[in-house]
């Protein structure tokens, strides 16, 4: 009989291949695209559209090449300050000592945490968004005028300087006035490159936006707040105490709400606009939920959840409005 043994002994040791990790995305590209959190570039979408929505059918069909390019360059825009703020925080340590983070909402796309890019590709990715949207942006500024120059430039020292040395807005307490600031220009960018001037009626339709996005950011520095605070970023939820902190998030949708009220009474928008009224009941929910457990970030993913939708259905729903 053939004995099997000695070949078996004599041949190569073999292993197999480990199964693929599917939670690591594939190829360069895939991993940039991971680095620009997607899913939250849903926020500028809503507020261009909310822009063109208040310009009118007329000059949208008349200038929809330069509405299309500034809608891009808006999302490019706000990727590159997520980006930013990912090297950012990489840098002064907090997305590494960020234990209590409610993902994928808070905490960062950890891309260089987990090394799929290194703090290199991330700068270089910044620093290459940037340049196309400064570079369209030159374009729609030769195209529409001074107006646009000046909401384009300080939407990206502020997207910059966020996070970013040497301004570090938000760890000076700054970063709820940035996102208020960036979120209630967006609209009036997209209003000024379709009708060359912005309006007051369109600043009264983008306050709300801009304050639920303050709002958002504000309750997403819950769960991050004891890695922030090793990382010395000085914003408002690590100065005050959780029980102190969650009056602020009060504050701002309060005030979101508020403002929508008086640009309704004051007919700058229409009376139709009530109908989005019943949206605040999802930051009222999430108010309950924070002011029950502002010291327990582990459970105010509903919170969260409840906030970003608020943030994203409002302007959808005023361009649908204004659309009518």
């Amino acid at each position: 009989m053939l004995d099997l043994s000695s070949t078996l002994d004599t041949m190569p040791a073999t292993t197999c291949p480990p199964p693929p990790d599917r939670s690591r995305p594939d190829g360069r590209a895939a991993r940039w695209l991971l680095a620009t959190r997607p899913a939250f570039l849903t926020l500028t979408l809503g507020g261009v559209l909310l822009g063109i929505a208040g310009s009118g059918g007329d000059a949208l069909w008349q200038r929809w090449p330069q509405a299309a390019l500034a809608l891009l360059l808006a999302l490019l825009c706000h990727a590159a300050v997520n980006v930013i703020n990912d090297v950012a925080d990489h840098d002064n340590g907090s997305d590494a000592a960020n234990v209590a983070r409610q993902f994928p909402f808070t905490g960062g796309s950890r891309v260089i945490q987990n090394a799929l890019l290194s703090r290199r590709d991330m700068v270089r990715l910044a620093q290459g968004l940037f340049a196309l949207v400064i570079a369209g942006g030159l374009l729609l500024v030769w195209l529409s005028g001074p107006w646009l120059l000046a909401i384009g430039v300080i939407g990206v020292v502020l997207g910059w300087g966020y996070s970013a040395p040497p301004l570090q807005l938000n760890s000076r307490g700054l970063g709820e006035l940035c996102v208020l600031l960036c979120f209630t220009l967006l609209p009036l960018g997209a209003q000024v490159l379709l009708s060359g001037t912005p309006s007051l009626a369109m600043l009264a339709a983008a306050l709300p936006y801009g304050l639920l996005a303050a709002a958002l950011l504000y309750i997403n520095q819950f769960p991050d707040r004891d890695a922030d605070a090793l990382a010395g970023k000085r914003h408002w939820v690590v100065r005050l105490a959780p029980q102190q902190a969650r009056y602020g998030y009060l504050l701002l949708v309060t005030l979101a709400l508020l403002s929508l009220l008086a640009a309704i009474a004051a007919g700058l928008l229409p009376l139709r606009a009530m109908l989005l009224l019943p949206l605040w009941l999802l930051p009222a929910r999430a108010a309950v939920t924070l002011w029950h457990n502002a010291a327990q970030p582990a459970r105010l993913r509903p919170a969260l959840i409840q906030t970003i939708a608020a943030a994203n259905l409002y302007p959808l729903a005023l361009a649908a409005i204004l659309s009518c």
